[in-house]
């Protein structure tokens, strides 16, 4: 009679998560996603994919800064919009990139995989890691955009953005009326006659002054819906219309994003654009602490 011989049966195989993986928690996404996962939608989020892959290096080891500064290392929730940094689900991926988008999601992992754990630290702190889309040829400091300043948050010159970028000026028309409704005062020509910009180092409008009317660039951009506070006034009398030039998008703040495009065509390295963006910082790999380390995974990540 033939023996049977018995074999083991094969150990199976279960996949454990890191301990010390952080997880994002994006307000309404329905799940909490590992930190590299949120990076990658994040990336496809504020850049466009024709970008060099330096800038999106860059752009990932910002966003990475930014969401475990925010986020205390993933213990509190982050917004999906500007207010934030804009992250955008792999449905949202897909349905955005159409056909590219295999090609697209395969260059992204291998881009944010190389700068896995890179962080952005100012003596040793993660800085808070602001960017924006587009300059006017300088960076704006801190000190000018909120009235706190912040040594790694200075301003630098960005050249180069006016030719890479898609739209470098902008112009709005706007009906008296509607200006008036969204300052909340009343406007005629004489007020504009006497408008007074007044601008700091980076060309930027610091205050708007006309008569007793008084506010700050910042204030009139977001109260006006502005690309930017680098913007010049005129007033059409006949058409009563208020005609309003823009140069640059965004706060002016930290990383430009099309100033990362462009030194980044001109061979820069990641390294290179955030070191030059982030006055005296460095690139340094992120470690939990290890009281932290020591939690176990559903204690340390998310509250799902």
């Amino acid at each position: 009679m033939k023996k049977t011989i018995e074999t083991e049966p094969e150990p199976e195989v279960v996949a454990t998560e890191e301990p010390c993986t952080i997880y994002i928690t994006v307000e309404g996404v329905d799940k909490s996603l590992p930190l590299e996962d949120y990076v990658i939608g994040v990336v496809a989020g504020e850049m466009p994919m024709d970008f060099h892959d330096e800038a999106l290096r860059a752009q990932a080891i910002a966003a990475r800064t930014y969401v475990l500064r925010t986020t205390e290392n993933g213990k509190k929730p982050i917004e999906a919009t500007v207010s934030a940094q804009v992250y955008k689900t792999v449905e949202e991926r897909r349905e955005r990139w159409g056909k590219d988008f295999r090609k697209n999601e395969k260059r992204l992992l291998e881009i944010v995989e190389s700068t896995a754990g890179d962080t952005i630290v100012y003596e040793d702190e993660l800085i808070t890691a602001m960017f924006f889309s587009t300059s006017n040829g300088k960076t704006e400091t801190a000190q000018n955009y909120s009235g706190s300043s912040i040594p790694y948050l200075q301003s630098v010159e960005s050249p180069g953005e006016d030719i890479v970028a898609a739209e470098f000026e902008r112009r709005v028309e706007m009906p008296i009326v509607q200006w008036n409704k969204k300052l909340g005062s009343s406007w005629n020509a004489d007020r504009f006659k006497n408008l007074q910009l007044v601008r700091n180092h980076t060309g930027r409008v610091q205050k708007a002054v006309s008569g007793e009317f008084e506010m700050s660039g910042r204030e009139m951009r977001e109260a006006l819906g502005l690309a930017s506070t680098d913007f010049n006034i005129a007033y059409d009398v006949t058409n009563k219309i208020v005609i309003i030039d823009t140069i640059g998008y965004g706060h002016g703040v930290g990383m430009s994003q099309y100033g990362a495009e462009a030194f980044a065509r001109k061979g820069w390295t990641a390294e290179n654009i955030i070191t030059y963006y982030y006055s005296g910082t460095k690139i340094k790999k992120f470690e939990l602490p290890e009281s932290e380390c020591l939690k176990s995974p559903t204690l340390a990540n998310n509250s799902k």
